[in-house]
């Protein structure tokens, strides 16, 4: 059987490299995708980010990608965001006023409080409820690596497939159909990042 064929988004920002050599461990064939012409043939879309949310929207509008993106995750395709490409996939984000997501699942993306907690959430933090295809075999809880100011709160709760605590509960994650997306870094996760990849390519 032949490796699914994954198409990482490259939008100028992101961290493709790391993310690209996770996918090749778990079993994929990871190609970066510049241009909507190079989606097709495509078992799974990856969109990873690091940077701001307007910064992203920009990129991804400037390449042509936006509107091809955005239809192949509302059609119902196999998606796997990561970072930025979770919070992308909502309407609005507080660090980006005026900027519109890409609007696949209704909801928002908000600021952690300042207070006690240091702001970026940046280190290991444990995950719970977790549900879904993507933590297949995991234990009750388990610990992924984070690196965000911002996240979620999705409007529809069902789509919850992963929670986590940082001065309050967050979305770390969520499934719907084939679209999955997580606020963590698989790729920097070590065996559990890479067993949450093994996990998502067992759905295509």
């Amino acid at each position: 059987m032949s490796s699914p064929i994954l198409g990482v988004i490259d939008y100028g920002s992101g961290n493709l490299r790391s993310v690209c050599k996770a996918l090749e461990a778990s079993g994929a064939s990871p190609r970066l995708i510049t241009s909507a012409s190079e989606m097709s043939g495509l078992d799974a879309i990856v969109v990873p980010g690091v940077g701001a949310f307007a910064h992203c929207a920009e990129n991804l509008r400037a390449t042509g990608l936006w509107e091809p993106v955005r239809e192949w995750a509302a059609s119902g395709k196999s998606y796997l965001g990561i970072c930025l490409g979770y919070q992308l996939l909502f309407e609005s984000s507080e660090e980006s006023p005026g900027i519109e997501g890409l609007g696949v699942l209704p909801g928002r993306v908000v600021r952690f409080a300042a207070g006690d907690l240091k702001v970026p959430h940046m280190g290991w933090n444990s995950l719970r409820d977790t549900a879904g295809p993507l933590y297949k075999g995991f234990p009750a809880e388990v610990s992924m690596y984070f690196v965000h100011s911002y996240y979620p709160v999705p409007a529809d709760e069902d789509i919850l497939s992963a929670q986590c605590d940082y001065g309050v509960p967050f979305a770390a994650g969520v499934s719907r159909g084939a679209l999955h997306a997580v606020q963590f870094h698989p790729e920097k996760s070590q065996a559990a990042g890479l067993a949450l990849l093994r996990n998502f390519l067992s759905t295509l």
